[in-house]
Formats: C-alpha cells, sequence, structure tokens
C-alpha cells in the first residue's frame, strides 16, 4: 500500500481543541499531585515529631515559597476534582458532542480561576 499522506512531526504547529488541552492538563495535575504529596507528607511528618516539630512546620509553611507550593498543589487539587467529575459526566454520556465538549472545557477552565483565586484568599 503506498499512500502519501502527509506527517507533521512538529508539535508546535497543532492545533488542540479545548477540550483535548483540559484533559492533558487533567494527567499533568495528576503527575503534580503525586510528586507534590512528598511535601505535605513532610510537613505532616515534622508537625507530628515534636512541639518543636510542629512549631518549625508553623515556620516552614509560612515562607513564601512554601505558600506557593501550597497553593500549587490547592489549585491541582481543585483542577483534577472539577477536571474527574467531567471526566464521570462524559462517562454517563453527557457532554460528548463537540459542542458540549468546548463548552465543558470553558467551564472547566473558568471554575480553576475561581478556586485558583480563592485558593489565594484561603492562604495568604
Amino acid at each position: 500500500m503506498d499512500i502519501k499522506r502527509p506527517v507533521n512531526l512538529d508539535i508546535t504547529t497543532i492545533k488542540f481543541p479545548l477540550a483535548a488541552i483540559a484533559s492533558i492538563l487533567h494527567r499533568i495535575t495528576g503527575v503534580i499531585l503525586f510528586l507534590g504529596t512528598s511535601v505535605l507528607l513532610y510537613l505532616l511528618q515534622l508537625s507530628l515529631s515534636s512541639e518543636a516539630g510542629f512549631a518549625n512546620a508553623i515556620e516552614l509553611s509560612n515562607r513564601i515559597s512554601v505558600k506557593l507550593v501550597i497553593w500549587m498543589l490547592i489549585v491541582c487539587i481543585a483542577y483534577h476534582l472539577i477536571a474527574g467529575l467531567k471526566h464521570l459526566l462524559l462517562d454517563l454520556g453527557f457532554g460528548e458532542t463537540r459542542v458540549a465538549a468546548e463548552y465543558g472545557a470553558k467551564i472547566l477552565l473558568s471554575s480553576l480561576i475561581f478556586a485558583s483565586a480563592l485558593a489565594g484568599v484561603w492562604i495568604w
């Protein structure tokens, strides 16, 4: 079979739909949550070790860099949760059309902005 199809190997020129970007971000946030859990577990272990460890954990969590990491993890949790609910709705048969997928992705990303602001207010 000799088919001359165009081959596009430059990924920067591929235009992904918004629903595909939302799905890829769902996977990325899952990996970030997996890796970021170690930071939260370290803070938990430190705070439970002793009274001085608890004071150390509070001192660490007051640093801007640690607050930024915690904020990022909370935003990832929120996004991963909302995207997971969207995927559950897709499994039930809701939002399977192209238009509905775009609309669902827009709702997902707008709720991410709201959750990010809410988490920022909560942490700072």
